[in-house]
């Protein structure tokens, strides 16, 4: 492992972070909430003709400014950004709510895209990754279940059962985000495969077309009320749902690894546009702050308003620091070394981003929980982050276990 940790933004990176901020800034931003104000009453799962217009354009530009498909390091199909570099661009799409989609660097996606180009056969790579990556179709992961403490991945029990040349799945999961876009083609499913092998390898994830006879989704899970049209978080069941044996992922039993090998990317992706979205409300709340007076003086001189941009300043460098540290640990040493690190920055990030954007909430007043800014949105997404892709208990005790190993033998 290299002696010096860089974690500036190198030559290569700069004028790629200049290019992104300007388009989100100039273009993305100003159309933004003309897309989501299309999302219709009913039909909710569906797309109007003038989102359609407005994402298709904003990806062709980006696509044309060659400003795509950023997140996939180590692959020739890639950009051939480290993960470090990829930190400074994940920042600037996350603020914006549709940012990380015109860049094609959008979840679940990358993750999805991860796991095909690390797992999958040239003939899944070819019928699915390449459309994902060209942003013609969409996916969604399915991993948690209803009725099993998901947190857990060992208590997962959907049944895949192998009969001849198929697998045949039976059960439900829930919070499947993006299966609800009508452009959501194909699922990767973890599965129960029981073996005689240890408890890590009673698992295996496989590919299954969203279109495959049998799958019915029962409704859209609701984030503090909202439905997230027309992206979605579905619960889905699956009756004898038949699936080409081919479909599988690496082989049986494989699971645990091929889900490592997608969430830790994935996992500290989100903690990366987090703390953009960290950035975009400091920006507003000091801008509120600057114009808004009351009591005959400007916010920033009442109360302890000083004290709390400070305090968020300081909190969003903090984060920002040990976000690239974790992105260094993956570029430099071996996936478990990274994983402790990914789990502090996983806790950090979303529990930061939300303090931020609260105390701007909180100097915004009523506007700041209505539907007149992104923070209230920002607030519910940064919340529910703190439980995908594993609950802050999960990894404070992954970090608690690894330094607790530190001081003895034996096994903790």
């Amino acid at each position: 492992m290299p002696a010096a940790m860089d974690l500036g933004a190198s030559d290569k990176v700069k004028p790629l972070i200049a290019m992104i901020s300007e388009m989100i800034q100039d273009e993305v931003l100003p159309l933004e909430q003309e897309y989501f104000d299309e999302v219709p009453r009913e039909g909710r799962w569906t797309f109007t003709a003038r989102q359609t217009e407005i994402l298709e354009g904003l990806k062709a530009k980006a696509r044309e400014r060659g400003l795509w498909n950023f997140w996939l390091t180590d692959s020739e199909r890639g950009y051939g950004l480290t993960t470090v570099e990829y930190a400074y661009l994940a920042e600037e799409m996350g603020k914006s709510r549709l940012g990380p989609e015109v860049f094609n660097c959008n979840a679940p996606d990358t993750g999805n895209m991860e796991v095909l180009e690390r797992y999958g056969t040239p003939a899944l790579k070819e019928r699915w990754l390449t459309p994902l990556l060209n942003g013609q179709i969409r996916s969604a992961y399915l991993m948690t279940e209803p009725d099993v403490g998901s947190s857990d991945a060992t208590n997962l029990r959907m049944s895949c059962i192998r009969d001849g040349d198929s697998y045949v799945l039976n059960g439900e999961k829930w919070w499947a985000s993006g299966a609800g876009d009508p452009r959501c083609a194909v699922y990767i499913v973890m599965v129960h495969t029981p073996t005689d092998s240890g408890k890590h390898r009673q698992h295996s994830m496989i590919v299954v077309p969203s279109d495959t006879p049998g799958i019915t989704k029962l409704r859209p899970m609701e984030v503090f009320g909202h439905d997230d049209a027309p992206h979605g978080h579905m619960h889905i069941r699956f009756e004898e749902v038949r699936v080409p044996a081919e479909n599988m992922l690496l082989e049986e039993g494989a699971g645990f690894e091929v889900a490592q090998g997608r969430l830790g990317p994935g996992r500290i992706h989100h903690c990366m546009r987090a703390i953009g979205l960290a950035e975009a409300a400091l920006e507003t709340l000091c801008k509120r702050a600057l114009t808004r007076e009351a009591f005959g003086k400007p916010l920033h001189q009442l109360g302890a308003n000083h004290d709390i941009i400070a305090e968020c300043r300081m909190e969003i460098e903090q984060a920002r620091l040990l976000c690239l540290k974790a992105a260094w640990m993956m570029d430099h040493a071996t996936p478990k070394e990274a994983a402790i690190w990914i789990s502090h920055i996983k806790v950090v990030a979303p529990r930061m981003a939300l303090k931020v954007t609260d105390e701007a909430m909180q100097l915004l007043g009523a506007k700041g929980i209505s539907q007149d800014t992104t923070l209230a949105q920002q607030w519910t997404n940064l919340r529910t982050l703190r439980f995908a892709d594993g609950p802050d208990a999960v990894h404070r005790r992954q970090i608690a276990r690894a330094e607790l190993r530190k001081h003895t033998p034996e096994r903790i």
